[in-house]
């Protein structure tokens, strides 16, 4: 079926900043013949959740697809390069308010077993460490959203995460 059309060009507008949901990305880096995953602890200087551990994750920039944000950031904070090709989408976070966010988030956590390099910590004034760490060990203090959706990803759980809507 054709999709509709009018005889009107697109109007150029302004983007909503005042109700956009900030687009997010993180990494679920699963090294699946060491049971391990890749994790990083925030640092004293991070803007939330100083101490806690967390999966690389960033923010989308504008124009940018999600997948290209997913690679950036995880090179950005752990040196680790993946391709677009060998992300899947593990989970999705949709959250009512976050930091910088006061209109929500929606995160889409990817996962890959296909990468190159060794991590390191890329971003030692965000981020404590970058380590491995075994699945069956993961840390108790860890960001909420995030680790909803990392444990739902290793237990085959539901891949939808809602967060801060009731």
């Amino acid at each position: 079926m054709a999709q509709p059309h009018t005889d009107n060009p697109p109007s150029t507008l302004p983007p909503a900043l005042e109700s956009m949901t900030l687009l997010v990305a993180a990494v679920i880096v699963h090294d699946t013949a060491n049971d391990r995953v890749l994790l990083l602890q925030r640092g004293p200087n991070a803007k939330f959740a100083q101490g806690k551990w967390d999966l690389p994750v960033g923010k989308n920039d504008p124009g940018e697809p999600i997948t290209d944000t997913a690679v950036r950031e995880l090179y950005e904070e752990t040196g680790l390069t993946v391709k677009p090709e060998s992300l899947r989408v593990a989970h999705l976070i949709h959250g009512a308010r976050g930091v910088e966010a006061p209109n929500g988030f929606f995160t889409v956590v990817f996962t890959t077993h296909d990468w190159t390099g060794e991590p390191e910590n890329r971003e030692p004034g965000k981020h404590a460490q970058v380590r491995w760490v075994d699945v069956k060990a993961i840390p108790e203090e860890f960001v909420d959203t995030t680790a909803s959706a990392l444990h739902r990803y290793l237990t085959d759980g539901p891949q939808v995460s809602l967060d801060g809507w009731r």
